[in-house]
């Protein structure tokens, strides 16, 4: 009974926080807001978010229209859903809201917000995106693994031609064959080999399945809705789990992530002046000589998003009708 009443009384406190809140927040009679739907004391509009909040927000524009508004929790958001709203907040006005929220994703997923995903638009952000920018990506840069592209696309050709001629007529799956092929591609540019394959007398340092799961792990987390993140009174709770899924996450990535380090740096004290960069952790590492310029976390950072591209591909695959060989597509 004393439960029940310490919930109902902390319910009706919520509330009237919330209706004081919004009393205080509204906005003068001559400002005027973009449409969208009533929102509820204390959650807003999360009741209409679902598991895949693009496709309800998707829904949601349908009726309100390219620019509306949506309340989550405590904080008021403006949905733009149209090419046009996409150019005016992230080309003609990029600089006013280049900012990003402070979330729990960001500070357990991302090293405490030190990457560029989930960084404020600071200096620190300003720097990492130009490194990177010039560093990491740059055309001559992404030149130089033109062979790795080579190599690896001439072994997917080849299985494919064995998975082929062992189908006899039946269609072959390509998504298993894809997915090999870009891990391997993404592996070798950023990491310097594929970290999920088994050496010569050791084992692998991460299986690929696990590998596999922490990316789509990183992105699962990254685009859900934490409740916690909306409404502060409710974010000690952790009600949907997400954020002790955030920490069991991180501890497993930053173990694999060190190992891939801590191999990168023993590669350079053996090679000493002789050393060359050979790969995007090393381009980094070097970066992260001098502190003021790049931080380990950071670095460690930017390796584990290797998996953007994959997942991207993976989207493609799942959403765009690329399935198998021979019309057949795997769900």
């Amino acid at each position: 009974v004393t439960a029940w009443a310490w919930a109902s009384f902390l319910a009706v406190v919520l509330v009237v926080l919330t209706i004081l809140r919004r009393g205080r927040g509204s906005q003068p009679q001559g400002n005027r807001l973009p449409p969208g739907p009533k929102p509820w004391p204390v959650i807003g509009n999360l009741n209409l978010i679902g598991a895949l909040p693009h496709r309800s927000i998707h829904e949601l524009s349908k009726q309100y229209g390219p620019l509306m508004q949506l309340r989550f929790g405590s904080f008021p958001v403006v949905v733009g859903s149209s090419a046009e709203m996409a150019r005016f907040f992230l080309k003609t006005h990029d600089t006013v809201f280049a900012d990003r929220p402070r979330t729990a994703a960001g500070k357990h997923t991302t090293y405490n917000y030190s990457d560029v995903l989930w960084a404020p638009y600071n200096a620190h952000f300003r720097r990492a995106r130009r490194l990177f920018a010039t560093e990491l990506f740059s055309a001559a840069r992404l030149e130089s693994y033109k062979h790795i592209r080579h190599e690896e696309v001439s072994a997917l050709l080849r299985d494919l031609a064995a998975a082929a001629h062992g189908a006899s007529g039946r269609a072959v799956p390509l998504r298993g064959h894809l997915f090999a092929a870009t891990n391997g591609i993404i592996s070798r540019v950023v990491l310097g080999k594929k970290y999920a394959e088994k050496e010569a007398g050791g084992s692998a340092a991460m299986a690929l399945e696990d590998l596999s799961g922490l990316i789509e792990e990183f992105f699962l987390l990254n685009g859900v809705i934490n409740v916690g993140d909306f409404i502060p009174w409710f974010d000690w709770l952790d009600l949907q789990g997400y954020v002790r899924r955030m920490k069991k996450y991180s501890k497993k990535m930053d173990r694999f992530l060190e190992h891939v380090l801590e191999e990168h740096e023993e590669r350079r004290r053996v090679k000493g002046e002789q050393f060359v960069a050979r790969d995007m952790v090393d381009v980094l590492l070097q970066l992260a000589d001098n502190p003021n310029r790049l931080d380990r976390d950071t670095v460690k950072d930017s390796g584990m998003h290797a998996g953007t591209y994959r997942r991207g591909f993976r989207y493609l695959q799942c959403n765009h009708g690329v399935g198998d060989v021979g019309g057949s597509q795997e769900p």
